[in-house]
């Protein structure tokens, strides 16, 4: 009896300790406002894993890369679960510190034909790893103030039509209301990189790892022409994102229009300028482009402590329908997931866009943008090329000159 009793008291301690084991604390290193999304899902990953408790790690977004960055190179500091933006995942890919989650056992490659085609090609490593898995996208939109178009006599569609529409509109605009017509001119550059890409380009690079900036290339040609014609007349506000200054011109309704991803509703209506609800509206990019405007990505350090419980996050995230769907209604975090695309919910109106159904608008937008490779030179190249924008649009640089000596200091940083 004395060794059943002793038996039965291991056995207990045994368990108790195995139970206790499994209270798991995962760590979670995100950014505004897909923090918000996380927090969103949190009562429905308690209730299925009321074990593992979720320690969000927020920062804003470049300190959030910059810490990732130094946790990838060093090997400290590194969370279970990485949120990455789509302009880092190509750098973060080539660096080699994240799980590929094409292989065993996350055997994610079975997965891919459930999201939007454009972002898996975005998470594909030029080596061909899957580096990450896409939770939301942006597809590219036009925000636009439907009071102040209104008092300027100006219809938001005729405006869309060319970008010499959209700057002739702008005038019309100031001259009336006395409203800018975007925040910086930099925006325009943002729209006009972004599209009519040719397949197999990224923005600055193409599959081939080729540099495409430079004097001789028609699409930067473009964007730095009209981002000067925007600045020349006097139409942007002079305004650089998330900075008091834009918030408050959200507010005020002192710029017109604005180019963002989807995802800006709900930034506007959570915390931007909430009281704006109903003055918005959205219509497609100008000249009916299509374009990606962000996008987010969860990954899995490969020093990670708890990849089990940092995947099974991961495919709660991205794979839930519900949880795709309680990021998408809480913060306008568009669904990466096909099958949450479909669901009822897009056929609702947006109360702050004035009951517009602008998730219809939205969808299609997604499935009519083409693919966009990415490069780990791109954070790089994009902070080389806005640079050189500045100098055309504060110093007068000739666009020829600025977009060749984009191309000189990008190649000496990529050997």
């Amino acid at each position: 009896m004395k060794k059943i009793a002793t038996f039965a008291l291991i056995t207990a301690l045994l368990a108790g300790t195995a139970h206790a084991q499994d209270k798991v604390t995962l760590t979670v290193a995100a950014f505004p406002s897909l923090d918000s999304a996380i927090k969103a899902i949190l009562p429905a990953w308690n209730k299925k894993y009321p074990n593992v408790t979720i320690k969000l790690q927020a920062q804003e977004f470049a300190d959030h890369h910059n810490a990732m960055t130094t946790a990838l190179a060093t090997g400290q500091g590194l969370p279970d679960v990485m949120a990455v933006e789509v302009g880092y995942v190509g750098k973060f890919a080539e660096g080699r510190g994240l799980e590929d989650l094409s292989k065993t056992p996350y055997n994610a490659a079975a997965y891919k034909k459930l999201f939007t085609p454009f972002t898996v090609a975005q998470a594909t490593s030029s080596d061909g790893r899957f580096i990450a898995m896409p939770t939301d996208i942006g597809p590219g939109t036009f925000f636009y103030r439907k009071d102040v178009l209104d008092k300027a006599g100006v219809k938001p569609e005729a405006m869309m039509k060319s970008w010499d529409d959209y700057i002739a509109a702008g005038k019309t605009i100031k001259a009336k209301t006395g409203a800018y017509l975007i925040n910086t001119a930099q925006s325009v550059y943002g729209v006009v990189s972004r599209t009519n890409l040719k397949p197999g380009e990224g923005i600055y690079f193409d599959s081939k790892n080729t540099l495409l900036v430079g004097p001789d290339n028609a699409r930067f040609l473009r964007a730095f022409t009209l981002s000067k014609q925007v600045r020349d007349a006097g139409l942007d506000a002079k305004i650089g994102e998330w900075s008091n200054e834009w918030y408050d011109a959200f507010k005020k309704g002192t710029v017109a229009t604005q180019f963002s991803g989807a995802w800006l509703q709900g930034a506007l209506q959570n915390w931007m300028a909430p009281d704006t609800k109903g003055l918005w509206r959205v219509q497609n990019l100008p000249e009916n482009s299509f374009a990606s405007w962000g996008g987010s990505f969860y990954a899995i350090p490969s020093a990670a402590k708890n990849k089990q419980w940092a995947w099974e996050f991961i495919k709660f995230m991205t794979l839930d329908k519900g949880s795709q769907l309680t990021a998408f209604t809480d913060n306008g975090a568009f669904p990466a997931l096909l099958t949450a695309q479909n669901d009822t919910v897009f056929n609702q109106v947006v109360p702050f866009l004035g009951g517009q159904k602008a998730r219809l608008l939205w969808r299609d937008a997604a499935r009519k943008t083409q693919p966009i490779d990415v490069n780990k030179y791109d954070s790089v190249a994009d902070q080389i090329v806005n640079t050189e924008l500045t100098n055309v649009l504060e110093q007068g640089k000739d666009i020829k000159q600025a977009l060749a000596d984009a191309r000189a200091q990008i190649l000496r940083r990529a050997r």
